[in-house]
Formats: C-alpha cells, sequence, structure tokens
C-alpha cells in the first residue's frame, strides 16, 4: 500500500513549486555542481523531470547566462522549434520584458519551403527566424535538423543569436548536435550533454532565466 503520511497537505500551486524546490535543493549533494543563477535554472530542468543525473549534463557556455538574462532584458524574440516549447514559456513570464515568443514551423513559407528543399520544417524555420530583429533567443528542444541547421548558418556568417538554448532529444543525431553546439565560442550556448532534452527543458530554460531577472527586480 502507498504511505499516504507523506501526502503534504499542500494546494497553492505557488506553494506546491516553492516546496518542490526547496526537496531538491534538500536532495542534492553538496557540493552542488552550480551555483547561483546556473544553479536556478539546473534546479528548473530537474524540477520539470524529477531527474538528478541533468545536474551532471547540463553544460553552459562562459557567457551563457548573462547573455540570456541581457536578451530578456532588451525585449528578445524567442524562436521554438516545436508549439509544444511555445507553449512551455507562459506569455506572464517574459511580457514584462517585452519579448515575444515564435514558432514558424506552421508558418506557410516554412511548409512551402521544406516541401521545395526535401528539407524539414524545422530546419528551414531557422531561416525565417534568422530573419527577424533584434536579439533572439533560439529554444530548440525537439529538433537535431534545426540545431544543425543553425549552426551551418552561424558558419556561413548568418548574425549569432543573443543565445542557444540547445536541448534536442532523442536517439538520430541529438548527442551529436549538442555536442557540436559545445564546440563554439562564436555563440552563447545552454544545453544538455547525450541523449536528454526535450521541448519542456527548453521552455523551462527560458522560463527560469525569466524569474532570474524578475527576482533580480528588472520587472
Amino acid at each position: 500500500m502507498p504511505d499516504t503520511t507523506r501526502i503534504l497537505p499542500i494546494t497553492d500551486p505557488e506553494a506546491i513549486e516553492a516546496a518542490s524546490l526547496a526537496i531538491i535543493d534538500a536532495e542534492m549533494p553538496e557540493p552542488r555542481p552550480f551555483a547561483g543563477a546556473h544553479w536556478d535554472i539546473v534546479r528548473r530542468l530537474i524540477h520539470t523531470t524529477a531527474d538528478f543525473e541533468l545536474a551532471s549534463l547540463v553544460r553552459f557556455s562562459d557567457d551563457a547566462v548573462q547573455a540570456g538574462l541581457t536578451a530578456l532584458d532588451q525585449g528578445a524574440t524567442i524562436v521554438t522549434d516545436t508549439e509544444m516549447a511555445r507553449c512551455a514559456i507562459p506569455l506572464r513570464r517574459v511580457t514584462p520584458f517585452g519579448c515575444t515568443v515564435r514558432c514558424f514551423m506552421n508558418d506557410p513559407g516554412v511548409v512551402a519551403a521544406a516541401a521545395a528543399a526535401n528539407s524539414t520544417r524545422a530546419a528551414l524555420a531557422v531561416d525565417f527566424a534568422l530573419d527577424l530583429p533584434g536579439p533572439l533567443i533560439f529554444a530548440i528542444g525537439n529538433a537535431p535538423t534545426a540545431l544543425l541547421r543553425l549552426l551551418k548558418r552561424l558558419d556561413g556568417g548568418a548574425p549569432a543569436p543573443a543565445l542557444v538554448i540547445g536541448m534536442p532529444v532523442g536517439f538520430v543525431n541529438a548527442a551529436e548536435s549538442k555536442a557540436l553546439l559545445q564546440t563554439r565560442a562564436d555563440v552563447p550556448w545552454i544545453t544538455i550533454k547525450g541523449r536528454k532534452g526535450g521541448s519542456a527543458l527548453a521552455g523551462a530554460t527560458v522560463n527560469a532565466l525569466a524569474i532570474v531577472l524578475r527576482e533580480a527586480g528588472k520587472a
């Protein structure tokens, strides 16, 4: 029989979230692999998945967190590779900073271009997104083809986005595309080593950055 004595008498969503984060803090062995805003992000990813292994898999470029915070504060456009990732970023988190969230997967132009090029919509959507003005944050949680396309465009001279959250999940080119991202010094990035990832994690990373920025008194 389940041990019902361990069920906490909490029903308020904010209280549940706070209790969850406190449990993660208590159960994460010391010393933690990250501190400050980096830990806030990793803890949010653990909260999203209940997977403590992520603490050993998340990778940051040296300037990634500050670059992400600056881009949000400047009203960045956040581009996702799936509608699921777009929906994982509540507008209440980012609109106070003037940010918007876009996904081009179902854009008619992207659909037509992908069919003409015999490519994936996720890859061609990157081309559409790179034409947007202002700082860009790419939140890629599903499609390695999107991440690989973005890196190819950077190699071809496309302007670097403010931040790449590269977390495609899966068995075909997911780990490999993220390994390539980790070699880049020309763009700030946050990624997850290996096969794990997903739309929820890409969205959660944006949420964590927005929460850090809000708590810093920026909104």
